[in-house]
This record gives structure tokens, C-alpha cells and sequence, in this order.
């Protein structure tokens, strides 16, 4: 018998008319140091903070690869007219493309790379599947801002994602310096849960894929987090990447430098936690956003 969205225990309500910060019922490290690449202190730094930072995970000539496929892609009138294409609210630049490891062969491999899923498998303690994936431009002068929001609070009431064992892997494809919009984490906020307040609109993928709303919590819980938490923001290379947990407060300013910030981003959840009807949302948003298919990414455990 299939269960009701009204008979489903929910743990992580949100959109529900008022703001709750709860504690995280879920474990944030699911596997151990004898299950991949990473060491227990790795483990244990993003059991603490939420994230951790590989310096260098792909090398220069994927990085040129990589760069050439995102002028590509930028540049294909087919990719632009597409409804995974989002582009810039004002300047109409390309923001991202969302699906991109079935639009594009060269980043369907790298999403399917062990350097990747195995890191995925192992922080997760199962098989992963690509929930979502997409790349992003951010250019230079025209690279707007995404305000403070957990990933899990949106995949749980828009996608029906149940719990926050899913991990974000962002790969830098251009160098990410303070000033030119890089990710910013609040670290060890992926043990709170914000449930937020306003209902979600109707369709409201199309407008948060450009600029969060619904989903972004208020005010005063976000100086709360910042002043106990603090701010971490997260330069690098370009070639290394950052992990994030599904439940971290992250953001990133505007970029107004001529230096553009694009990278590679892919979401990972566990087979043991694939998505049911949205706790709070009338529907599920497309396919592009949030995905109902749970193969495996880079071959199964047991196959």
C-alpha cells in the first residue's frame, strides 16, 4: 500500500506557517575511514564543520576540457533555449545549466568519476545516485548573489527528499578568490535544522533556480547562526573542489570583479534515501531539478 503524504512521520516540517530551528535527527558521516579515499580525520573535520576541501582533484588538462565544454555549452543556442538553461534575471547571461552530466558527455564522466562517487559513497555509507547536477558561470561583472539557504530544507519540501543524507561536491573550474563570489559556509550549522515559514508557490523552481525565496530563513536565525557559527569563506584553486552536507547554510555574493567563478556542482544522496512526494509543495519540481532516477552513480556496490 502506498503511504500518504498525511501518514508520513515528518521530522523535518518547514513551510508550515512559522520558523523552528530543531536539531538534525540524522547522522552526518555515514561510513568509515576503511570504506574510501578519505582518513578519519577528514571524516571527522566534515562530521564537525559540515565540509571539507580536496586542494586538487582533477588535473589541468580536465580543467581545459572542462573549460572549453562550459564555452560550448554557453554558447549553443539548442543549450540555451532549453528549460534546464537558466540565465541572469537582468543581464540575461547564462547562470547555469542544470542536468548537465546528461546534457554533456564530457561532465557525465567526471560526475561518474571514483575520485567523486567514492568520497559520496563513503561520507553517505551507500551506493549514491545523482539527485542533481548542473554547471554554473557566474561571470564576471554580472554574477548575481544567492542568499543564505540550506539545500535540504528545499530538496525535503519541494523534491520529498526525507532526510539530509545527501552530500554537494563543487568543483572549481576557474580560481575562487574573497571577492569574487565564492561559496561561504556556516560551519557546524548542518546539525540545525531551520524549518522555514512562507508556503511554496506554485512552480516555484522557476523563480528560486535564479534567486532564492521561498526556503531562505529569516533574518534573525541567520545572525544567530553567523554570530555563533561564524563564516567561512572558501577560496581555492581552480581544480580543487569543496564537500558540503545537504543541510548546511551556505551562500554567495555577487560577482563584481572582471574575474568570473564557474564550477562544476553535482548532488549525491544515498539509494537508502531517494525521494517520495514533496512534504511541501503541491508537486515535484522537473526532472532537471530534482531526479527520480536512483541508479547508481559510478556502478552499484554490488554490482
Amino acid at each position: 500500500m502506498t503511504e500518504t503524504v498525511e501518514s508520513r512521520v515528518d521530522v523535518y516540517p518547514t513551510r508550515a506557517g512559522k520558523v523552528q530551528v530543531m536539531p538534525r535527527q540524522d547522522k552526518v558521516v555515514w561510513g568509515t575511514a576503511d570504506d574510501g579515499p578519505m582518513d578519519q580525520s577528514t571524516l571527522d573535520h566534515f562530521d564537525t564543520k559540515g565540509y571539507l576541501a580536496i586542494d586538487q582533484l582533477v588535473t589541468g588538462g580536465e580543467l581545459e576540457e572542462f573549460r572549453a565544454e562550459l564555452k560550448r555549452l554557453s554558447e549553443d543556442p539548442t543549450v540555451r533555449a532549453d528549460e534546464r538553461c537558466i540565465v541572469e534575471a537582468t543581464s540575461q547571461e547564462v547562470r547555469s545549466v542544470f542536468e548537465v552530466h546528461n546534457v554533456s558527455e564530457v561532465f557525465k564522466k567526471i560526475a561518474n568519476d571514483p575520485r567523486v562517487v567514492n568520497r559520496a559513497k563513503q561520507l553517505l555509507g551507500s551506493d549514491v545516485y545523482i539527485h542533481q547536477s548542473r554547471v554554473n558561470f557566474k561571470p564576471g561583472f554580472e554574477g548575481k548573489d544567492f542568499m543564505w539557504h540550506s539545500d535540504f530544507e528545499t530538496w525535503h519540501a519541494e523534491d520529498g527528499m526525507p532526510g539530509p543524507r545527501a552530500v554537494s561536491i563543487s568543483i572549481s573550474l576557474t580560481d575562487n578568490y574573497s571577492f569574487n563570489g565564492p561559496l561561504m559556509i556556516m560551519p557546524g550549522t548542518h546539525k540545525e535544522y531551520v524549518s522555514c515559514d512562507a508556503a511554496t508557490p506554485e512552480d516555484n523552481y522557476k523563480k528560486s533556480l535564479v534567486m532564492q525565496g521561498a526556503g531562505t530563513p529569516d533574518k534573525g536565525t541567520l545572525t544567530r547562526f553567523a554570530d555563533e557559527y561564524g563564516i567561512d569563506v572558501l577560496e581555492g584553486p581552480a581544480g580543487g573542489a569543496i564537500m558540503f552536507d545537504s543541510n548546511c547554510m551556505h551562500a554567495s555574493n555577487g560577482n563584481v570583479t572582471p574575474f568570473s567563478r564557474s564550477n562544476i556542482f553535482i548532488v549525491y544522496n544515498s539509494v537508502e534515501n531517494t525521494t517520495q512526494e514533496p512534504y511541501a509543495a503541491s508537486k515535484p519540481r522537473p526532472e532537471f531539478a530534482g531526479s527520480t532516477d536512483f541508479t547508481p552513480a559510478g556502478g552499484s556496490l554490488n554490482a
